[in-house]
């Protein structure tokens, strides 16, 4: 038996603020609802009333509360409503059911292939780490000490020494790397964890801030300082390019300030991406530690000159929080807004039938509808169950962020052609009657569909992203922009103090100084000495 002695961390327990989210309060995920197959009751279009009788659809109880009603209630419905996850019997924790993990499961693939397209390898190192290991690198131990949960008995004794359930891994992984490290040939040495991770939150929010969270976090050690920094901004262009082209999230990409900067590291480089609330979610980072943590560890090689030396290193991670923020950017009242590469579920077909003779053929069709879209690639589901009517379909699927929905009726068969209705145009503008059922033009079709919407969502974003995001030239700039709930972006070379008080003042941190950066000079919005970059400020998650 191990038991966790958290006397230290009894605060954590307290009644939460107005803003924080206690896993014990009535509210988080149980709004409307307990977590058992409560789903969205939006009525589905005029257009379909012909086809479903909807009036028995309804289900009054188990609505999503609208988005710009309660932003906090919306997010927490849909993660019930659309059976995302569910309370964890421990204050803080989550259990992520299945379509939940099947999202997570995308990010998973994604990344596995660019990770390995890049030279790394997967491992996996133990979640339990000597506290001693976390005290030899100073700023490190600082950094995460609020956050640690620690050991102090197994096998019913008490320990000789505590032990730290895995905040992050930097410290095991230079322990291991002074073990494999020994000369220039053993690098570079390049490797990613798929892992677990706990940190002692005190606010938590489903899959933006839990207790215990699913992560990647990658680890590489180098012979030189230009290895080491090509390999920081490497990983974090392809989380950028996974967020843009997958997830179809605009992140802005940029370096962290001093401030901001990872405990432990000597640059880190984010990707921050605007939610629905305008608020920003840091949703990737990768991390140059320079030799910070190969000198607490004594972690060296031994040069083609012979000589001894330092190894330069970087790690990197994404967690399960970016599953958030595809919620929180793309979903709508009616549900999630699954962008189609990452979607578990890209079409869903629902065959319609009144009477029993009209059953066979129906389904029939749906079938033969689903084996050309599964031979092409196309990830489909076949809604065939008695137990619903199409119209609660309907609502299931929309709500659930299914792209694409193809209805098939008895007209539907007699004519060789299916309805097609797109989850992120609602209403008869998102809906086209008569796509053929021949195989080649069918796939053709959807495919093209799916395209479209992956580009659409990300479009969308865009826009808001931009007109959310104001230029400003004083620290009163800033301020009203702020105050507005929008980004702020201005020239900036003030000190840490100062960055600490626009913190105090505004409740905004500097999200980055992007990659991207106007020309010509400019003047510090807070001291007016001159500036060589613009920072964003934003309130964040």
């Amino acid at each position: 038996m191990v038991s966790l002695k958290l006397s230290s961390f009894t605060h954590l327990f307290s009644s939460p603020s107005t803003t924080a989210i206690s896993y014990r309060s009535p509210v988080i995920l149980r709004r409307h609802h307990p977590f058992a197959a409560r789903f969205s009751a939006k009525i589905t279009p005029a257009e379909t009333k012909d086809r479903v009788d909807n009036s028995k659809n309804r289900v009054p109880d188990r609505v999503i509360t609208p988005r710009s009603q309660d932003f906090n209630a919306w997010y927490l419905d849909i993660i019930a409503n659309a059976e995302l996850a569910d309370y964890g019997p421990v204050r803080g924790t989550m259990v992520i059911r299945p379509y939940g993990y099947a999202i997570w499961e995308s990010i998973q693939d994604y990344l596995n292939v660019k990770f390995k397209e890049t030279g790394h390898s997967n491992m996996y190192f133990p979640q339990f780490i000597p506290y001693s290991f976390i005290e030899k690198e100073a700023s490190h131990v600082e950094g995460f000490s609020p956050e640690l949960a620690l050991v102090t008995i197994g096998g019913g004794k008490e320990l000789e020494e505590k032990l730290v359930v895995r905040p992050t891994s930097e410290t095991i992984v230079n322990h291991m790397f002074t073990q494999w490290i020994h000369s220039y040939r053993d690098l570079p040495l390049l490797i990613n964890q798929w892992a677990n991770v706990t940190r002692w939150e005190m606010r938590t929010k489903p899959f933006v801030r839990t207790l215990e969270f699913l992560w990647q976090e990658g680890h590489t050690a180098h012979a030189t300082p230009e290895e080491a920094e090509n390999e920081a901004k490497q990983m974090i262009d392809i989380y950028t390019r996974f967020a843009y082209e997958q997830a179809a999230i605009p992140v802005i990409t940029g370096r962290k300030s001093k401030v901001e900067t990872f405990a432990g590291a000597c640059k880190t480089y984010t990707i921050e991406a605007m939610m629905g609330d305008k608020k920003a979610l840091q949703a990737g980072t990768s991390h140059n530690l320079g030799q910070n943590f190969s000198r607490a560890f004594e972690t060296q090689f031994t040069d083609e000159n012979g000589q001894r030396e330092y190894i330069w290193q970087t790690s990197w991670a994404v967690s399960t929080r970016f599953v958030g923020g595809i919620i929180m950017t793309h979903g709508d009242d009616a549900g999630l807004t699954l962008p189609p590469k990452i979607a578990p579920i890209q079409v869903v077909i629902v065959p319609i039938w009144k009477k029993d003779d009209e059953k066979m053929a129906v389904l029939n069709a749906a079938v033969s509808v689903k084996e050309t879209l599964q031979s092409s690639g196309v990830k489909v589901k076949l809604d065939d169950s008695d137990q619903r009517t199409p119209g609660w379909k309907f609502n299931f699927w929309e709500m659930k962020g299914v792209p694409l929905r193809i209805e098939i009726g008895p007209r539907d068969v007699s004519s060789g052609s299916v309805v097609i209705s797109r989850r992120d145009i609602p209403g008869k503008q998102g809906k086209v009657f008569g796509v053929s059922m021949e195989p080649s033009i069918l796939e053709a079709y959807v495919k093209d569909k799916l395209d479209e919407i992956q580009s659409s969502l990300l479009e969308r974003a865009i826009a808001f992203r931009d007109s959310n995001i104001v230029d400003v030239n004083t620290y009163d700039d800033l301020k009203a922009a702020i105050s507005q709930g929008k980004w702020a972006r201005g020239p900036w070379s003030a000190s840490d103090a100062d960055e600490l008080k626009v913190k105090e003042e505004t409740g905004a941190t500097i999200r980055c100084f992007p990659f991207e950066q106007p020309q010509g000079s400019k003047r510090c919005l807070m001291t007016g000495d001159a500036a060589e970059e613009v920072a964003i400020f934003a309130k964040s998650y």
